[in-house]
């Protein structure tokens, strides 16, 4: 008796409980696992709060030790679905409001009115305040529902797009929903969506590590393949910070970052769209700012501003990219004329477009580093 309860003491002090005693062989956890492991075999395994801190968090997060029982069938379901889609690619943010709708409609944007005209699929995982339709300028839009499943509204020949925002009878109604039913909906976006032939599907998900984001990497890894995500932040700290968990998210669930943007980085403003007062802000000088401006020879409708609206106090993404060795993609200045594009549900690429060159050029940038890192 006394050497059974010197050998349980002796397992206790190793972190080693009865209930893990009681499991299979394979199924325990390593020696040097935390005190209260979940098992390397359980679906929560490298995910679970228990496991912050643990040497074999990685591992265990890809799902290596855990027993193959063979896909389910709504993993046959999605893997059908996504057949013939040839990369995705996830939109997170950890802050909300730092443009990760913005740069979701970029990317599919640029891609699918590149030359090589991409086929793209945009779906909107954001359930509780769906961007895609006022972006798209297709709200009130109907999904069409057929024996062979839901069609996704086009956009354009080669852009489609599916969001809970075409579902709601009134686009003002909340979705008063908690995780369960939304990750209901996201397996049936995977499940009964009919895509057809894509080259990118880019998923644009709600800021934070909650549900939606385990149900869409839980679903597409189990039935197809995640190639990769793009990472929005500004460049405070305030934002920073809920970054930094975002990119922990993605270690956690073996989910590749492809690179990390800051946007909202200076700011890339016409004159015209600003004005000028002094300090108390009573008294607008804005015309006589011009009229010295055009006394220097300065024609001021080629003046753009630049200004750190939010500024970079801890190094912002770049810092941040480099100490955890992930891509920086670059940073897309402050537009008044991007926000104008998703507001009118415009290309922000179009003739009509107002965002400057400056920032075109910056976004373009970002989406060919990103499909260059999709090469790797």
């Amino acid at each position: 008796f006394l050497d059974r309860r010197e050998r349980e003491r002796e397992r206790e002090k190793r972190g080693v409980s009865k209930s893990m005693m009681m499991m299979e062989p394979d199924e325990r956890p390593p020696p040097n696992a935390n005190a209260n492991c979940v098992g390397p075999t359980s679906a929560a395994a490298g995910t679970s709060s228990a496991c912050d801190g643990c040497p074999n968090q990685k591992e265990c997060a890809t799902g290596k030790f855990r027993k193959s029982e063979g896909p389910s069938d709504e993993e046959l379901a999605i893997a059908s679905r996504l057949a013939k889609c040839k990369r995705i690619v996830l939109v997170l943010s950890g802050k909300g409001g730092v443009g990760k709708s913005t740069m979701a409609q970029a990317m599919a944007r640029e891609l699918s009115e590149s030359k090589e005209k991409c086929a793209v699929g945009l779906l909107d995982i954001d359930i509780c305040g769906p961007s895609v339709p006022t972006m798209t300028k297709k709200e009130g839009a109907d999904v069409h529902k057929s024996n062979s499943g839901w069609q996704p509204v086009y956009v354009t020949e080669n852009l489609s797009v599916m969001s809970i925002g075409f579902l709601l009878p009134n686009k003002d109604d909340s979705v008063v929903w908690r995780g369960p039913r939304k990750n209901g909906l996201i397996k049936q976006f995977l499940c009964d969506t009919e895509w057809g032939e894509l080259d990118y599907l880019i998923v644009d998900a709600p800021p934070g590590t909650s549900d939606e984001h385990l149900s869409i990497v839980q679903y597409v890894k189990g039935g197809a393949k995640i190639d990769g995500a793009l990472i929005v932040t500004t460049p405070q700290e305030v934002a920073m910070a809920d970054v930094r968990k975002e990119v922990n998210f993605c270690e956690k669930t073996g989910v590749k970052v492809l690179g990390v943007v800051e946007n909202m980085s200076g700011s890339d403003l016409r004159l015209g769209e600003v004005t000028f007062s002094l300090d108390d802000g009573e008294k607008d000088v804005t015309e006589l700012v011009k009229e010295a401006l055009k006394a220097k020879g300065i024609d001021s409708d080629r003046l753009t501003i630049d200004c750190p609206v939010f500024a970079a106090t801890r190094g912002g993404a770049e810092q941040m990219c480099k100490e955890k060795g992930i891509p920086f993609l670059g940073k897309v200045p402050l537009d008044t004329g991007i926000g104008r594009a998703g507001e009118d549900g415009d290309s922000v690429f179009g003739d009509e477009s107002r965002a400057g060159a400056k920032s075109k050029a910056a976004l373009r940038s970002v989406v060919g580093k990103l499909v260059t890192n999709l090469q790797l």
